[in-house]
């Protein structure tokens, strides 16, 4: 990815080509799915047009609740928050894998480096600082917080993901930005050690997490722009994604 500390070169046009737009964020209300033991998400209306000539509410919310950016500071000591990421290290190309199929049959399916490398097969190599987002078809369960978090008989999360392995590829091998995904985490519910949040965040690359239409995407031909809140050392942050299809 872009790293914090690398700037355009001077004089260089970039621009977004795109047929169309498609948002990849989950509207944010008080029952939105939430991790165990996240807190509320909580609307309090402080003035009124008939009262005040206005209408104005306060809001809280955890800050990995709802479609979410995760930052480094989130899982290792002196890692940077999530106000440090510079604005041209949010606009980044992306790819799609489709994982639907497997996820319906398993929740507790995780792609595979060999499922990664099928991809690769019909769609060329993963391009260097891209943001590879999973397709798990997991968007659909958003409405029911319990089928959407897959609470297990002794309420453990369960839900699909990404293996270490094929994020240690994509991250050593592929270099690419970051890793997203359409469930509440990077790695499967069962990992409960964030093992694969933890390898992406080892720098300060990109970890989306709860998107939605996915399935409105191609595989290849996407260009992400990702719109945080600069919650000074936030440990993430509620994010609109925009994506750019051309």
């Amino acid at each position: 990815m872009t790293e914090p500390d690398r700037k355009p070169v001077a004089g260089t046009m970039r621009t977004i080509t795109y047929s169309r737009v498609v948002d990849l964020s989950h509207p944010i209300h008080a029952g939105i799915p939430r991790w165990p033991g996240d807190p509320l998400v909580e609307f309090h209306e402080t003035a009124r047009l008939d009262r005040d000539g206005y209408y104005l509410r306060r809001f809280s919310m955890g800050e990995h609740s709802a479609t979410h950016m995760n930052a480094p500071i989130a899982f290792h000591p002196g890692g940077v928050g999530i106000d440090a990421y510079p604005p041209e290290s949010l606009t980044v190309p992306a790819v799609v894998i489709d994982v639907t199929n497997p996820c319906a049959e398993n929740p507790d399916y995780a792609l595979t480096c060999a499922k990664l490398l099928e991809w690769e097969g019909s769609h060329g190599s993963v391009p260097m600082g891209s943001v590879v987002l999973l397709d798990t078809g997991w968007h659909q369960k958003w409405q029911d917080p319990v089928d959407y978090l897959g609470s297990g008989p002794n309420n453990e999360t369960r839900f699909p993901g990404f293996s270490y392995e094929a994020a240690d590829l994509l991250i050593r091998q592929r270099a690419v930005a970051g890793l997203g995904t359409g469930t509440p985490g990077l790695e499967p519910g069962s990992d409960n050690g964030f093992t694969v949040n933890k390898l992406v965040l080892e720098q300060p690359r990109i970890a989306l997490e709860n998107l939605t239409n996915l399935d409105q995407l191609p595989p290849i031909g996407i260009t992400l722009v990702i719109g945080i809140l600069r919650l000074q050392g936030g440990s993430g942050s509620p994010v609109s994604v925009t994506a750019f299809v051309e």
